[in-house]
């Protein structure tokens, strides 16, 4: 089955821990999917940055939620079980909890004691971190095209110093004037910039940028390949503003030459995340509960 929101959870959280049992952090998280029929993709599925999974996150809000109205408590660091009040709760035989049930609490945690904190909406399906960060991916999204859009409008030549500027961004070579250059307009060979590797310039990167709307073809990767061998050089770079065909995907995996393959929105990906042709806006710090500072020995 789907992973179940927080609200879901609650219910199913007291329940388990309704014999009285203190249970770790690991001891819950198998129970709950084992109740819940997880598999073990599903077990393991991140949130949108990547850097806490899903079940877990749900998890600990569910905990929190309980644990601020007094159903739950933590005896030990990393550890629940369930007090008088929460099996006063589940012997009324409710069909589930939601936080407008937990709103009916005296002593539910309300952070300002405002009745306007108290009003939350009928429905809610995901953790204030999963709106955040579902926020973010939108308006990631919305910038890469955007971003995308400004550069398919730029000019052929700043669209190749473009590129040379991002792979600097990205630690290939130094400065501008120690590692990236663009070639000659007249006799480039197929070569669009050259930059070195490292700052020592111990080997080169060739670069090939094409802005175009068009899907990049396997005949253009081996031009590319080709003009790779005649300077002699195993590395290079093809970006474009479009895609690549699946014949010239197949293609630069075949050659012996190391050829790394850019599409559009990995090249406004990569800007975004380099700070190149983008500027930061506002940051905000996302932070939690310091259990260690709290354990008193």
């Amino acid at each position: 089955m789907a992973i179940p929101d927080f609200q879901s959870i609650m219910l199913p959280l007291l329940e388990y821990l309704s014999d009285g049992v203190a249970r770790s952090n690991a001891e819950i998280f198998e129970g709950l999917a084992r109740t819940f029929k997880l598999t073990e993709q599903e077990k393991l599925e991140l949130l949108p940055s990547g850097k806490k999974r899903v079940f877990v996150q749900r998890l600990g809000w569910a905990k929190a939620h309980l644990r601020g109205a007094g159903l739950i408590e933590c005896p030990a660091k990393g550890s629940y079980t369930i007090t008088e009040e929460g099996k006063d709760l589940l012997s009324k035989g409710l069909s589930g909890i939601q936080v407008k049930d937990l709103l009916q609490i005296k002593d539910y945690l309300n952070t300002s004691g405002k009745e306007s904190d108290r009003r939350i909406p009928s429905k809610i399906e995901q953790t204030p971190q999963e709106q955040f960060e579902s926020g973010y991916t939108r308006m990631m999204g919305q910038l890469t095209a955007e971003l995308l859009k400004s550069v398919k409008e730029c000019s052929p030549y700043f669209f190749e110093r473009l590129v040379v500027d991002l792979l600097l961004a990205m630690g290939y070579g130094g400065s501008r004037l120690e590692a990236g250059s663009t070639t000659s307009k007249t006799a480039d060979g197929g070569i669009d910039g050259i930059i070195k590797e490292d700052r020592l310039g111990l080997d080169v990167i060739y670069l090939q940028a094409k802005r175009w709307e068009q899907n990049v073809t396997r005949p253009e990767i081996q031009k590319f390949a080709g003009a790779l061998q005649g300077r002699r050089a195993r590395k290079g770079v093809f970006i474009t503003t479009s895609g690549f065909t699946d014949q010239a995907l197949e293609f630069a995996g075949s050659i012996e030459n190391k050829i790394v393959l850019i599409d559009g929105v990995r090249l406004a990906e990569l800007m975004i995340e380099h700070n190149v042709g983008v500027s930061v806006e506002q940051t905000y710090e996302l932070k939690r509960i310091d259990s260690d500072y709290f354990a008193e020995e």
